[in-house]
């Protein structure tokens, strides 16, 4: 599974869902509104513009408007455990979570809507899985219908407004060309018969590239109408991606892996994560072009050279799950809350 909060969090879900194929309340109650969310578990950390966005466990985001100093809680429409967010500018962005949950916000991530759950997605991939008339697809949907909205969105990414993807459990991909409006299911076009979750998916250019368990990349050319599978570099799992402005893509997960490419994975490179055993949860690109990535052991390793080598930056908290880099500092999601920590002795 993906990180170490994973299995947490399905306790936490087993807990709201009701009996197979039913709705879950989660998906109908909003988060709770209290002071306790300062210290809720937060799994994903974005910026929008100038302004800090979290999210978390049970529908918790919060915002800052000073670089993480002080937290306002979001209004959420549900109680959902919430694991990426991607914001396209300083208003709009996504956040995707568990029991197939895609929300948006379009002021700077104070108010979410829900765009698609997972009641709705396993309903469309039914309808496209008739219309296609593969009589095999139309069995794997149907049982999705019958086993409910369980299946967790992982990542989310856009390459604009309009054009985004969001990806997770049991190669669960879903398009969107209009921002959100309608949201449909691509798996079908994604190389990937043993239904490996797929933890990780990035724009890099005109490109698409997914990452999964078991060493699985794949990219696409068009824009995500069809994907080829890439040559893999290592055969444990990649929890996420990170495309560079340089143009680089970083692959990163289990063990210390991280690898990089700068030919569109036609080939790889292994990045010196230094002695690093710890998986990678997370990673970014700081505005002065370091690559920063954070271990679940809670190392910061920081890379000056385009992820061909990594050191040590700082020891934040266990457990991380994202982090940004604002004003000078560092801020962390974790476990145990979002935590600011000044980047003295960087190198």
């Amino acid at each position: 599974m993906r990180r170490a909060w994973c299995a947490t969090l399905a306790a936490l879900l087993a807990a709201g869902v009701q009996a197979a194929g039913s709705v879950p309340a989660a998906l109908g109650t909003p988060a709770l509104q209290t002071p306790r969310a300062q210290g809720a578990a937060t799994l994903a950390v974005a910026r929008a513009g100038q302004r800090l966005v979290v999210a978390g466990e049970r529908g918790t985001v919060l915002y800052s408007d000073n670089q993480g100093s002080t937290w306002t809680q979001a209004r959420v429409p549900v109680q959902v455990s919430l694991t990426a967010l991607r914001f396209v500018d300083a208003r709009t962005g996504w956040a995707v979570g568990h029991l197939g949950v895609i929300l948006r916000s379009d002021d700077a991530g104070a108010t979410w809507a829900l765009q698609l759950d997972g009641v709705r997605a396993a309903a469309l991939s039914l309808e496209a899985a008739r219309a296609s008339g593969d009589a095999a697809a139309v069995q794997r949907a149907q049982r999705l219908v019958e086993e409910g909205p369980d299946k967790a969105f992982f990542d989310v990414d856009f390459a604009d407004r309009d054009h985004g993807f969001a990806v997770g459990a049991y190669n669960q991909v879903f398009a969107t060309r209009d921002g959100g409006a309608h949201w449909q299911p691509v798996g079908a076009a994604v190389p990937n018969p043993k239904g490996l979750h797929l933890y990780g998916v990035r724009f890099a250019g005109r490109q698409v590239f997914l990452a999964g368990e078991q060493g699985l990349l794949l990219r696409s050319d068009d824009g995500g109408i069809s994907f080829s599978a890439l040559t893999t570099p290592y055969k444990g799992s990649f929890f996420g991606l990170l495309a560079t402005r340089s143009g680089t893509l970083l692959a990163y997960g289990l063990r210390g892996n991280a690898w990089r490419t700068t030919d569109q994975g036609v080939s790889w490179q292994r990045a010196d994560t230094g002695h690093q055993e710890a998986s990678f949860s997370a990673a970014t690109e700081a505005p002065d072009g370091r690559l920063l990535l954070l271990s679940q052991a809670g190392e910061l390793l920081a890379s000056r050279d385009d992820g061909r080598g990594f050191r040590t930056l700082a020891s934040v908290q266990a457990g991380g799950a994202g982090v940004a880099a604002a004003d000078g500092a560092w801020v962390v999601a974790g476990l145990r809350g979002t935590r600011r920590y000044s980047a003295a002795g960087a190198p």
